[in-house]
């Protein structure tokens, strides 16, 4: 069988990973892995506060999960225990939570390994903070894509509308910047580019925009 087929897409909040990452999977016929929506399920999962567990209690809760990934594209399933993850992982609370767990060397090395099996069988675009600098450093295509802070507080807003969540601009600001910093500075798994890494400012350039620049440079090296 040929080796998986994998593009991975770093950057922080509000950058557009997850639109873009769902439409290059829809165009190559891949499937989209939400690394993101790992550690907030699994956030969400375990509960605020355990980040402060014992690193055998979390371990021993860690045990009982299990991730799949099914479909491709933007219909692509990615489940919790054979239990599909909705919106109800999608909260700024939620996403803090997340940042909180991520710092917690049990919880990365756990989402390292079910990421890792996921991405030795199926092809697929990953989207999240340390796709290729730790997750898949092999990948044959990474992107590191960033944008000015209160133009991704601003694509934010607008997600959370869309989803019929109430969003207010200035909190926004606040809470991305500090989970950027929070991100940034974390001593297991920082959020950089890797060093082989093809960076995209996103900032002054719409989706489509960003979309085409992506497709064209994995064309051009295929």
């Amino acid at each position: 069988m040929a080796e998986p087929f994998i593009i991975t897409l770093d950057g922080p909040a509000g950058v557009g990973k997850s639109t873009l990452a769902k439409r290059l999977a829809e165009h190559f016929s891949i499937a989209y892995l939400d690394t993101g929506a790992m550690f907030r399920a699994t956030a969400w999962k375990l509960g605020e506060g355990s980040w402060d567990w014992s690193e055998d209690k979390i371990t021993k809760a860690l045990d009982d999960f299990s991730f799949s990934l099914a479909g491709q594209g933007s219909a692509s399933i990615l489940s919790l225990n054979n239990i599909a993850l909705t919106d109800d992982i999608r909260t700024e609370q939620v996403g803090m939570w997340a940042s909180n767990v991520a710092r917690v060397t049990v919880v990365r090395d756990f989402q390292k390994k079910a990421q890792r099996e996921i991405g030795r069988t199926t092809s697929l675009v990953a989207e999240g903070r340390d796709m290729g600098t730790v997750i898949f450093p092999d990948a044959e295509f990474k992107f590191f894509l960033d944008a000015d802070l209160e133009e991704r507080a601003r694509r934010r807003m607008l997600q959370l509308e869309e989803m019929g969540k109430e969003a207010d601009l200035s909190q926004l600001i606040c809470q991305i910047k500090e989970r950027d910093d929070q991100d940034r500075n974390r001593p297991v798994a920082p959020l950089k580019p890797a060093e082989d890494a093809i960076i995209v400012d996103t900032t002054k350039l719409d989706i489509n925009g960003v979309f085409d620049c992506l497709v064209q440079h994995i064309k051009s090296k295929s």
